[in-house]
């Protein structure tokens, strides 16, 4: 039985020899020059940085080589940044990382009360307004900050009536007259437009935002010094005046 024995312990042996060296080899193989990273393709992106992706990039795969990084804490990272809404992220061996990015959209430039920031059409707020957005002639106020379960899908219908707003205004030619679209309540839309240096509450019509707005400043064009506010959701528009 003892003769046995010896020949069966010795090719357990060899076997864990050959399966060690085995190992040894393809991570050697695996973290050699051969694969070090030397092309980083970006594709999707508009607003997000490249230079912010390949520094994630750089960042994994600097000590494990391409073969060895570890592509899903990449996506994660990049992930986090605020216009990506979704990464995918693979290997192009033996030197390259292909990373694939779908983007958030802004819709509108909504007033917080920390400043006016892009928001998407999910109602994700993205980041502070830089420079000029001139996608989007007018801000939208009223914008619902808590956390509540109603507060989410009350703010996708206010960039619904905004969008729309945006759309009737362009129609109408009055989009420049407009400083800000307040949807505090989103069933009384609400302009501030500006006539003779002064700006002006509207009060517009949910059914006729562009007919309506046009109607209202039509009726108090030059006359801005002396009016407070104006209410255009009926047939006809009716004007409050400044006591002097």
């Amino acid at each position: 039985m003892l003769k046995f024995a010896v020949p069966t312990v010795i090719l357990l042996l060899l076997v864990a020899g050959i399966v060690f060296m085995s190992l040894s080899g393809y991570e050697t193989a695996t973290a050699s020059q051969f694969f070090n990273l030397r092309g980083v393709d970006v594709r999707g992106i508009e607003r997000t940085p490249k230079e912010d992706i390949v520094r994630v990039i750089n960042s994994t795969v600097e000590k494990s080589g391409v073969w060895n990084a570890d592509l899903a804490d990449a996506k994660i990272k990049i992930e986090k940044f605020p216009f990506v809404k979704s990464a995918s992220v693979s290997r192009a061996l033996p030197a390259g990382i292909t990373v694939n990015i779908v983007e958030r959209v802004p819709v509108a430039i909504v007033k917080l009360s920390s400043g006016n920031y892009l928001v998407d059409g999910e109602g994700t707020v993205l980041v502070p307004v830089k420079g000029n957005e001139e996608k989007f002639p007018f801000l939208l106020k009223g914008w619902d900050e808590s956390k509540t379960e109603k507060a989410g899908p009350d703010n996708i219908a206010r960039l619904k009536v905004y969008k729309r707003m945006v759309d009737e205004a362009k129609q109408f030619e009055v989009a420049s007259h407009i400083k800000e679209f307040s949807l505090a309540n989103p069933r009384e839309p609400i302009a501030l437009v500006e006539d003779s240096g002064k700006f002006i509450s509207v009060s517009l019509a949910r059914d006729n935002l562009g007919k309506s707005l046009k109607t209202a400043i039509d009726a108090l064009s030059g006359k801005g010094a002396k009016i407070k506010s104006v209410d255009a959701g009926g047939v006809h528009p009716i004007i409050q005046y400044l006591d002097f």
